[in-house]
Parts: C-alpha cells; sequence; structure tokens
C-alpha cells in the first residue's frame, strides 16, 4: 500500500468518525427541539395550571366508595335519604341511616365532629371542627349566610350556591334544597337494593335460614333479586356485555370470509390479470385506510344505531386488514405440494383446496384470532356511538359523572372481558393451530 493509499484511507477513516459523531450529536438534538415544541405546542405550563386534583381526588374516591344523600327540600321542607341520590336507591318510608336523628331539626353526624343540623325555616347550621359555626338561610332562590369574606379553599359560595368539602363529608346548598353527602366504603347496594327482603342478610342466612319469601327458596328470591337489581343492572351488564362480543365476533369472522376469495385475486401467483390485481389491493387499501370509528360514524348515519352496525364497521375495516395479510401469505407458498395435487388429476379449485388453503391456514387463524381479541377492545368504543354493548353504558355512567362506582365496575367488566377473550384466543389457537414446545 502506497502512501498516497494510506492517505485516503486515514482521510476516509477520519470523515467517517466525524459522520458518527455529527449523527450522535444531531440525533438527540433533534430530538430535543421537537420535545420542547411539543411542550409550547400543547401548552403544558398551561394544562399543569388547569389542572383540578380536588376533582381526580373525588372521582378516585367515588369509583371506591359510595355516597348516601340526606336531601331536604327547601320549599316543602322534606327530608329524603337515598344511596347516590337515586331514586331506586331510597330509604323506605320511616327508615333512615342511624347518623342522621331527630325529628323537627334534623341532626346529620359525619363524624370527626362534623355536624349538620337541618333547622326549621330553610335554615341549616354547619359545625367544622376549627371553623366558626356556619349558618345559612334559603329565601327563594338566595342564600343568606354568615360566612366570612376570606373562604378557605375547601369552601366556595356565591348568593345562589355554597359547596362545603370536608374529609368527613360534602355540603352542597341552594335555594332549592340542601343536600349532605356521606361516604362510605364499598358498592353498595351491588347484590339487593332496599327494598328486597335480603338486603342485609348473611349468606347464611340466605341459604340455610327460614324462608324470607313464602312463595319462593331464598335461593331462588336472591338470585333473582340480583339479577333484576334497579340500581345496578346486572341483567341490562350482562347483554351489553353479550353485544360487545358479539359484534367483535360477527365483524371478524364476517370480514375472514369475504378477505379470502378476495386475497386470490390480489395474488400474483394466482391472479395473473393485473388490473385485477390492482384493483382488489387497492380496494384493501381503501377499506383498511379508513378507521374502524369513521366507518361507524358513517354507518350509523346509513342504517341507524345498533350492535349490527358496529359489526359492519368492524368487517369493513378487517376486510381489507385481512385481505392484505391473507395475499401476503398465499404469495408464499409452496408450489411443490400444489403440483403434488394437481399430480392426481385434480381441479383448479380442488389444488386450491389442498394444495393452498392446509398451507395458509396457520397464518389466517392466527391472524382471524388475534383481530378477535383486539376487536372485544375496539367494540366497546364502536358501541359507545353506535348505542350498543358495554360501551354504551359506559359512557353514560360517565356523562353524568355521579355514580362513578359504576364507571368502575364497567372498566372491570370490561378487563375480565377482554382477558377471557385472550384466553379463549390462546386456546383455540393451540386446539387447531397446536403450540410449539
Amino acid at each position: 500500500m502506497t502512501a498516497t493509499d494510506l492517505s485516503l484511507a486515514k482521510h476516509d477513516a477520519v470523515r467517517l468518525f466525524e459522520r458518527k459523531r455529527l449523527i450522535g450529536f444531531g440525533i438527540p438534538t433533534v430530538i430535543l427541539i421537537y420535545l420542547t415544541y411539543i411542550f409550547f405546542v400543547f401548552d403544558l405550563p398551561g394544562l399543569a395550571q388547569r389542572a383540578n386534583i380536588e376533582n381526580a381526588v373525588t372521582l378516585a374516591s367515588d369509583s371506591w366508595s359510595h355516597k348516601i344523600h340526606v336531601t331536604r327540600d327547601n320549599r316543602s321542607g322534606d327530608v329524603t335519604y337515598a344511596v347516590e341520590g337515586e331514586r331506586k336507591g331510597r330509604y323506605p318510608e320511616g327508615q333512615r341511616p342511624a347518623w342522621v336523628t331527630g325529628q323537627d331539626v334534623i341532626t346529620i353526624d359525619l363524624g370527626g365532629e362534623h355536624i349538620v343540623r337541618y333547622l326549621p325555616e330553610s335554615r341549616t347550621e354547619i359545625e367544622i371542627p376549627g371553623f366558626p359555626l356556619i349558618q345559612v338561610q334559603a329565601e327563594g332562590r338566595n342564600l343568606v349566610n354568615n360566612l366570612p369574606d376570606d373562604l378557605p379553599d375547601w369552601i366556595s359560595a356565591s348568593n345562589r350556591r355554597i359547596g362545603i368539602t370536608t374529609p368527613e363529608g360534602r355540603i352542597t346548598l341552594t335555594g332549592a334544597r340542601t343536600e349532605v353527602f356521606n361516604y362510605f366504603p364499598g358498592w353498595e347496594l351491588f347484590w339487593f337494593t332496599l327494598d328486597s327482603p335480603y338486603h342485609g342478610q348473611g349468606l347464611g342466612k340466605i341459604l340455610f335460614g327460614e324462608r324470607l319469601d313464602p312463595n319462593q327458596s331464598n335461593l331462588t328470591g336472591a338470585l333473582s333479586d340480583w339479577w333484576n337489581n334497579a340500581m345496578w343492572r346486572h341483567k341490562d351488564v350482562a347483554w351489553a356485555i353479550g353485544e360487545t362480543i358479539l359484534m367483535a365476533f360477527l365483524g371478524t369472522m364476517g370480514a375472514a370470509l369475504i378477505a379470502l376469495p378476495l386475497a386470490f385475486l390480489a395474488a400474483k401467483r394466482f391472479s395473473p390479470i393485473l388490473l385485477l390485481r390492482a384493483a382488489t389491493r387497492r380496494l384493501f387499501d381503501f377499506v383498511r385506510g379508513v378507521d374502524a370509528l369513521i366507518w361507524t360514524v358513517v354507518l350509523a348515519r346509513a342504517f341507524g344505531p345498533g350492535p349490527l352496525t358496529g359489526a359492519l364497521a368492524i368487517l369493513i375495516t378487517d376486510t381489507g386488514t385481512f385481505g392484505k395479510t391473507f395475499s401476503e401469505a398465499l404469495e408464499n407458498v409452496d408450489e411443490k405440494q400444489i403440483e403434488g395435487v394437481a399430480s392426481t388429476g385434480a381441479k383448479p379449485l380442488q389444488r386450491y383446496r389442498f394444495g393452498v388453503i392446509p398451507q395458509v391456514v396457520p397464518v389466517l387463524l392466527a391472524q382471524v384470532l388475534y383481530f378477535l381479541e383486539s376487536n372485544t377492545r375496539s367494540a366497546t368504543i364502536i358501541g359507545a356511538i353506535t348505542g350498543g354493548g358495554i360501551g354504551l353504558m359506559l359512557t353514560q355512567a360517565i356523562q353524568t359523572q355521579k355514580d362513578w362506582e359504576e364507571v368502575a365496575y364497567y372498566i372491570v367488566l370490561i378487563v375480565v372481558m377482554v382477558m377471557f377473550m385472550d384466553w379463549v384466543s390462546g386456546w383455540l389457537r393451540g386446539k387447531l393451530i397446536g403450540r410449539k414446545d
């Protein structure tokens, strides 16, 4: 090697190291610039300022607890007691929680020396440790109170509404009504509502005790009351989960049945006509290029809401995806197996049936089963748009912003449903395709 060659090699090596240093410095710099751009474009400082931690804590606590509402109508003076404030969870006439006492003056003991009194003539007194006695008088739509001008963060007040949040409970006052929310852990009335004879009865008494309803056995009555629970709607929830799984199943299997014959038209080995192949592939690109949620909106306008609309949206999108996947699998089949079937005198359809399909079945089944599991999740969101399935019930519970324990309940059921479909998919894959050790 001459000196000139060594000089050129050294020059190339120096340039290579400089290029690597430039890349090593340039990539982190580009990432840092991009992150800085995101920081300002998405207004992350403003987002942090707008975040309401108190609301987040309230929603989190609502997900694992329940509230008992003690509500006074300031116009009529009537006081009602209800779990979550629902009419379906109202205490029967003459019954009320043990921490509420009195007749003319209703005393509500929230615990921790937090006391609320409903006085005659729409007056309210609130005792909170370390704070002066709060007195509020409802006069028409307005509230007259003795609150100081400098209020703590846990009190919001105007002449129309007063809100007080304490560790023991919350109080809201308006001209129309005064309401106290007392929190307790657990999902109250999950099993039986207050009007059920089985409410408050232990499992042992239901199974082995005397009949609580003379017309039927305890077990039969308890199952009936639980299944028809008006607050938690277990029957409706079970039906909604069935609709969600049905949407995913119909959409996935329908897409697979449509995509398989079309995949032969898109595969070069089985479709020699260029124009036909190109048209089929562009069709696959079109239907899978539009997200399933967009198809859901379009189909809902065309056919109306319902589970079938959601199934069609999944079918259309997955037809494009399956068509592309299946056609690629067909391109890679072994020609020798097809020739072996042809040597027996088999016709073209028989060659496809016995020479091609057995080769691509493992790929097809693996894709179909994976998408069935994935579409179970997608059907939840699609159901919220089309008006079917557990997704609709979840959306309705979120929109009310009242019973967040129901939101938690539906989320848990969705996770369990997805886990179940994952298990079923794996089990079927093992049975139909086999497992590798």
